[in-house]
């Protein structure tokens, strides 16, 4: 019996109207537009402005779209799996919310956790489902809100977040393209380096926690910066190296759009040029887990049935990993 394979078959996304620029940020905080440029490769970030919307609304205009792009019916959803680090609610799961909002019925959804990797982790999850041949049509959603936080106080982290979020349609793959390889980490050891120090059951929300800002994402970035440099470029080459791949094999890289010198780093570690790096930084920040599905969104028309495409990204906890896939349609 020939194997099943899971392919990408439609996708959305959406990010907010507002837009955060450098010059903004310099009213804010004691910072300059060359500064962050030359640091991150950030000009603007779009910002969710409405109190009363969080990141279901985001994930529910992407998914939105893709329905309708596709001809999907929201009753031939049969899971959801939904990959962020800003959820509404510390329960009921986003997903949840989600399929209420959009319609869907039939299906059942969870949110995923794994920071900045974790629509690689929610992806390699769906195409799980889907290879094991009990689901036909599975969401995989990445999307936050991170103004909601992001500490516009502090100078080094506020000026890398935006808001923002895509998703995938996985099914059985008809043409023989799909996905091909995953590799995927996780070191717990990272964990001091970059998290949100309460709101969960370790510092439940209190008078002690707001007072000290500790609701705030902590990022200390030189020591994250060095170690995303090294895993996520080596989670890459890994990938390429089990498959046979070159850079001249590559199609595209889509890279987890935290840093442009990460980004530059991982492209060179594969051997390819920037040409065919997705990249969209400038414009979005970084979204967490929506910076690569708004990258596949961004580039769906430079994309063709076949193209090899490979995955990368890092994060906290720290996670990191890479997929490697040819491209359904």
């Amino acid at each position: 019996m020939q194997k099943i394979k899971a392919s990408i078959t439609a996708l959305g996304g959406y990010v907010p109207d507002y837009v955060l620029t450098n010059t903004e940020l310099e009213r804010m905080v004691d910072t300059n537009d060359e500064w962050i440029t030359s640091r991150t490769g950030i000009k603007e970030r779009r910002i969710l402005k409405d109190p009363d919307q969080a990141t279901a609304y985001i994930a529910t205009q992407a998914v939105k779209e893709l329905l309708e792009k596709s001809g999907t019916d929201p009753d031939e959803i049969d899971a959801i799996v939904f990959a962020t680090t800003t959820p509404d609610y510390v329960f009921p799961a986003t997903a949840s919310l989600l399929a209420a909002e959009v319609g869907i019925k039939n299906a059942f959804g969870y949110d995923l956790s794994a920071a900045c990797s974790g629509f690689l982790f929610a992806l390699a999850t769906g195409v799980s489902y889907i290879e094991s041949g009990r689901y036909k049509k599975v969401l995989v959603v990445g999307a936050d809100k991170m103004s909601s936080i992001v500490n516009y106080k502090e100078r080094t982290s506020c000026i890398i977040f935006g808001d923002g979020g895509g998703a995938v349609l996985l099914e059985p793959s008809q043409n023989g393209y799909g996905i091909e390889d995953i590799v995927l980490h996780t070191d717990g050891k990272g964990y001091p380096y970059l998290h949100q120090k309460a709101g969960g059951s370790r510092n439940p929300a209190s008078h002690h926690t707001v007072d000290n800002d500790m609701h705030y994402l902590f990022q200390e970035g030189a020591t994250v910066f060095k170690i995303a440099v090294t895993n996520m470029s080596e989670a890459a080459g890994k990938i390429m190296e089990r498959n046979n791949l070159k850079g001249a094999d590559i199609a595209w890289l889509v890279p987890h759009q935290a840093n442009k010198r990460i980004i530059d780093a991982t492209a060179q570690r594969m051997d390819i040029g920037p040409e065919k790096v997705m990249m969209n930084i400038e414009r979005y920040g970084n979204t967490t887990n929506g910076t690569i599905p708004l990258c596949l969104w961004d580039y769906e028309k430079h994309l063709k049935a076949g193209d090899k495409l490979v995955l990368a990204a890092f994060g906290g906890g720290f996670t990191w990993g890479s997929i490697y896939l040819t491209w359904g349609y």
